[in-house]
Parts: structure tokens; C-alpha cells; sequence
């Protein structure tokens, strides 16, 4: 069964309010903590002043050992919710999106292909579910395109971006796939995501670095001149890597929208605003406390710091005097998230089954460390929005897939509003697919 913990009290005294917090905000170093102290409602804010100094603790290798469910486990949801067991037996389900008519597509990446399940509002289970589309390549992210009456969907593979002629209702892609983007950049972080702006008429891609922290890039040659190109870009092995690329729906007109991000994993177009936003990993082996992972706002031009420096002018110290022309350049994410959680998918909650507060924020699924010697991730968060606008603070919104400090049976990926407006929750670990609702 899943175990519940009580909030230590050492942290229960360390709640505070921060200029930015609520008065139940864990701030301050009590913030970084680790699966012990997770549950829905726990809400943090970390800000670049509570980051420690590098090698403050060793680098540590904790990857978890991945144990089936337990037949009576499921996660933890808050008060008021309740979360049910939708669909398993997938190998290895990443990302997910919903169609407008309600249709449920998943990647299943290691197993090349993208799976459709169709479920009646409310229904507990799905009556469809079956293979749209094989032989993809590591398919991860998927978009629909024009947004309210697709007529393409949309696939990036880890090494292009295809897109099948779509009706609303099919159940198997209509022909091969079309190829818009021929080549992206392959090896090191695999995944790409995809989205289109609002207005349909720019294609964002995510693409991470080929390393962690780019320790063989060297000089760039003579040909590439840091003052000609994007700021923050990088050459070699790491062209149009750690970067947000921007083009036409046909793929066509390729630029850099933005950079310095080590692995944007998560893709997502704030509906109130047309606003990019990206869920990061960032950088490995600086300890266990740096550097936070994040999601955040990405605007045109940005540069995030990867490889030469981390949360605003910190600089890396494995490269310590590189790129002092960047200093002073660098944005400063909207969300700092627990180090190493791995910050995966994530979508805006834009459904009318959650209660009015819902409205608007934004859900990231954290796929749990390896680099942590204490144990952190693994749960899905809530982003706080105010007004449109990131607070900084986010929320333990479903966790519970931590059995012990070695095992953990789920290890969220992919997250997504159904058409009912309950929350669609993909786990690698067990290949499983979760459904939170708002209890009646």
C-alpha cells in the first residue's frame, strides 16, 4: 500500500512566508527536501539567494531501483480529489495529449509508436485502445495542428518532426508520415517536444544538449563567431542544442527562439496568453542542492545560461572563465524546483471540472533524481499562477510512488487535461496511466 508520511516537525517549524510565499510556503534551504516530506497541498518556493555552493555535499549516483506496484498502491492526491488507475500495460508511455474531440494519444517512445485510447466523459476506463502509428522513431512529442479543428497531427521523433493528415475521430493514421523537419540533432538527452503558438502560425521544438555540461565543446572554429549568432549559442556537437528552435508549420524558416536551456523536456503554450514555457533539467554533479530544475516563461532572444552559467550569474565552475562576455545576460527561471527532480511533461489546466482556483495554473510531472543522495521527484507539482503570472511557489499535487529510499514503483512522465476536464498522469516505471478527478 502507499505509505503516507507526516511532515517532519524540524520543517513543519521552518514554514514561512516569503515575499512571494503564502504563510503555509516551505522557503529557505527546508524547501530542497526530499520524498520524505512530500504530500498533496506541501508548497515550496526556492529562489536563486537559498542555492548553496558547488560541491557544498558530494555528487551522488542514486538511481532507483524500479519494483511492479503493489496490487492495492496508488498515488496520493489532495483533499477533495481522487485518482483511479485508467490504463496500464504500456511500454514505456511518455508524453500525452488530448484532441479536441477527446481522443487520448500517448508516445510510447521505446516502442516507436503512438497509441490512441478513447474514453467517454467521466468513464473510469477506456473502450479504445490501440496503435495510431508505428515506426517512429523515439517519438515523444505530439501537436495538433490547426489546434481547434486539426487537420495534421503532429510527431516529433528524437531525430525529426513527421505529421500524419488527420480527421477528428480517426483510429489509424491516414497513410506514411510526411516529413517537416528532416534532421535534428541526435544522441545525448533524446527527447523533443513540440508545440504551436496560438495564433498557428510558429512550431516550437525542444532539443537538449548532447552532455552535461558541454565538457568537450572546446573553442568554437573560425567560422562561428559568438557576436553573429543567437545570444548564448553554441557550435560543434552542441549546434542547436540546449535550445528552443522556431519554424514555420511546414517546417520551413528554422531559427533559435531561445537558449542555455541544457534539456527543455516539456513544451507548453499558456492558453491565456500565447506565452512558451518549458520544463527543464537541468545540469548533473555540483551535489545534491544544485542546480534546480525549473519551469518557466521562454521569450524570443533569452539565454538561460547552460552551459556557462546556472540561475541567472552563477558561473559553472567546470568551466570557470569561459564566457565572461555572457555574464549579466542570463534570465533568471520563473520556478525553481527541488534539484534533480527531473521535470518531464507539462500542461495549463484549462478544463472546468477542477475548482476556480485551478483556472489557469500549469501541472509538470517530476520523473524522480539519480544525482540526489536524498531521494527527490517522483510526483506530479502545481505551477501557481496569479493573474497569468508565475508567484515562483509550486505544490505537491500527486505523489506516492516512492516505496522506500532504494524503490519506487511510478515515475511520472506525461501530463494532460481530459476532455471531462480530470488530469491525465503517464508513469514509465510500471506503464501506467493515471486519472485524477474532483470528487462528487
Amino acid at each position: 500500500m502507499a505509505r503516507k508520511y507526516l511532515m517532519p516537525f524540524a520543517v513543519l517549524a521552518g514554514l514561512a512566508a516569503g515575499p512571494a510565499a503564502s504563510a503555509q510556503t516551505i522557503t529557505g534551504t527546508a524547501a530542497f527536501g526530499d520524498w520524505r516530506t512530500d504530500r498533496p497541498g506541501v508548497t515550496r518556493l526556492i529562489t536563486p539567494r537559498d542555492l548553496p555552493k558547488p560541491w557544498a555535499t558530494p555528487s551522488s549516483g542514486n538511481g532507483p531501483r524500479i519494483v511492479p506496484r503493489p496490487a492495492d498502491a496508488k498515488p496520493q492526491v489532495p483533499d477533495g480529489f481522487e485518482v483511479a488507475l485508467f490504463a496500464e500495460g504500456f511500454t514505456n508511455p511518455r508524453i500525452i495529449r488530448v484532441a479536441p474531440n477527446g481522443d487520448i494519444f500517448v508516445a510510447e517512445t521505446a516502442a516507436n509508436r503512438i497509441r490512441i485510447l478513447r474514453a467517454a466523459d467521466g468513464d473510469a476506463k477506456p473502450s479504445v485502445n490501440e496503435t495510431y502509428a508505428g515506426d517512429l522513431n523515439r517519438p515523444f512529442g505530439i501537436a495538433f495542428y490547426p489546434q481547434r479543428d486539426p487537420q495534421w497531427l503532429y510527431v516529433a521523433n528524437t531525430n525529426s518532426v513527421v505529421r500524419f493528415p488527420y480527421r477528428a475521430g480517426d483510429l489509424k493514421a491516414l497513410g506514411k508520415p510526411e516529413t517537416i523537419v528532416a534532421k535534428l540533432p541526435t544522441g545525448g538527452h533524446s527527447t523533443r517536444d513540440i508545440a504551436f503558438s496560438n495564433d498557428g502560425k510558429r512550431m516550437f521544438v525542444s532539443v537538449g544538449s548532447a552532455s552535461n555540461v558541454a565538457e568537450t565543446l572546446g573553442k568554437p572554429d573560425s567560422a562561428f563567431w559568438p557576436e553573429d549568432h543567437v545570444l548564448g549559442a553554441t557550435w560543434g556537437s552542441e549546434t542547436d542544442r540546449a535550445d528552443v528552435l522556431v519554424f514555420d508549420p511546414d517546417g520551413k524558416n528554422k531559427g533559435v527562439f531561445a537558449t542555455g536551456i541544457r534539456n527543455c523536456v516539456g513544451l507548453a503554450v499558456q492558453p491565456s496568453n500565447s506565452e512558451l514555457w518549458c520544463s527543464t533539467n537541468e545540469r548533473d554533479g555540483l551535489g545534491d542542492d544544485l542546480v534546480p530544475d525549473y519551469v518557466t516563461r521562454v521569450r524570443e532572444g533569452q539565454f538561460f545560461g547552460w552551459p556557462w552559467y546556472y540561475i541567472g550569474d552563477n558561473e559553472e565552475p567546470r568551466l570557470r572563465g569561459e564566457r565572461p562576455d555572457l555574464k549579466g545576460k542570463v534570465t533568471i527561471p520563473d520556478v525553481l524546483i527541488q534539484p534533480h527532480s527531473a521535470s518531464l511533461g507539462m500542461t495549463f489546466y484549462d478544463g472546468k471540472q477542477f475548482p476556480i482556483e485551478f483556472q489557469g495554473d500549469a501541472f509538470a510531472a517530476e520523473h524522480g533524481s539519480w544525482n540526489r543522495a536524498k531521494r527527490t521527484g517522483y510526483k506530479v507539482i502545481r505551477i501557481r499562477l496569479k493573474d497569468g503570472v508565475p508567484t515562483g511557489e509550486y505544490q505537491d499535487f500527486m505523489t506516492g510512488f516512492v516505496a522506500s529510499d532504494a524503490n519506487v514503483w511510478g515515475r511520472p512522465v506525461g501530463v494532460a487535461v481530459a476532455h471531462d476536464g480530470a488530469l491525465l498522469v503517464t508513469e514509465d516505471g510500471n506503464g501506467t496511466i493515471w486519472r485524477v478527478s474532483r470528487k462528487p
